[in-house]
């Protein structure tokens, strides 16, 4: 019996089990089953690839953005439009073989986008070096689905149900936030296009032609959940060229641990100016919350 049998019975088992006392332990231990089998889908195989195409590449940046999808729907394309970073592409299948990291600059941000390996059916049991592919979506803060609009609802179904198999559940957790891109719009009908982009957690894109690319950064802004904010040194003017980017609903003490780590600890009162405050500039503590764009001058002891 596989692994996706074994977490298949065991799901079955504790659908199957009535939840009181005297059978927490009982589930207690299908849970742990199933855990460990989860995990061991995702290592990696003994027949991997060498040093040096592997798929470990260090996070960097504000966020990361993992591009999954299968083979040949334009993931090397997207990359090379939205970042200075080349991926090889090609009409035929699995022209990349390992992950191609990249970097969106938007709004003072820097986004790293990884251009993962095409995905194929079967990749949650190994196939296609799908284990690592799923690993690295994991440790993203969004993934992006994208996906073949020329080849209607199949490939979609196909990759939530690679990715579900495994325990990631779309839009169901953070930080883990999935949404799908169609790309090819060019090719099919404008009614078609339309009911793609109707559709909830889709974008609709052309990277040959370079269609909606700029309403797509604008959703991955959103689905990310980063704040800029700009800070200001007493008697000087805001510095707007280096913005300290923070997620949605950081505090001001978020704010002094990114400057510095002992600043907190240092800290009297904060100026703030901008639409986290009633009035401009606002005298606030460390439990303030910022919103996008405001602008700060601490204050120390």
């Amino acid at each position: 019996m596989g692994i996706l049998e074994k977490i298949s019975e065991i799901e079955k088992e504790i659908a199957r089990t009535q939840k009181n006392k005297a059978t927490e332990y009982h589930l207690g231990l299908l849970k742990a089953k199933l855990a460990k089998y989860r995990a061991q889908l995702l290592e990696p195989s003994k027949s991997s690839a060498a040093k040096g195409e592997g798929f470990d590449v260090m996070k960097s940046g504000d966020a990361r953005v993992a591009l999954i999808g299968f083979p040949s729907v334009g993931k090397s394309t997207f990359l090379s439009l939205m970042t200075s970073t080349a991926s090889e592409a090609a009409s035929y299948e699995f022209t990349t073989l390992t992950c191609i990291p990249g970097v969106i600059e938007y709004k003072g941000a820097n986004i790293q986008l990884l251009d993962l390996p095409g995905i194929i059916e079967g990749a949650a049991q190994g196939k296609g070096r799908g284990r690592q592919v799923i690993a690295v979506a994991r440790t993203a803060d969004v993934v992006i689905m994208m996906l073949d609009a020329t080849k209607g609802e199949v490939q979609r179904a196909l990759l939530e149900k690679e990715l579900e198999s495994v325990g990631i559940r779309l839009n169901k957790s953070k930080p883990n936030i999935y949404f799908k891109v169609y790309n090819k719009i060019d090719q099919i009908s404008m009614e078609e296009v339309d009911r793609l982009a109707r559709r909830p957690h889709s974008v609709v894109i052309s990277c040959g032609m370079k269609l909606n690319l700029d309403y797509l950064l604008e959703k991955l802004w959103e689905y990310l959940a980063l704040t800029c904010i700009y800070t200001k040194k007493r008697g000087q003017r805001p510095d707007f060229t280096d913005a300290i980017i923070l997620r949605k609903g950081a505090s001001v003490e978020h704010v002094c641990h990114r400057i510095h780590r002992s600043l907190a600890s240092q800290f009297k009162y904060a100026l703030v100016w901008g639409t986290s405050t009633k009035y401009s500039p606002q005298r606030v503590g460390l439990t303030h919350m910022m919103e996008h764009e405001d602008v700060i001058q601490i204050v120390k002891k």
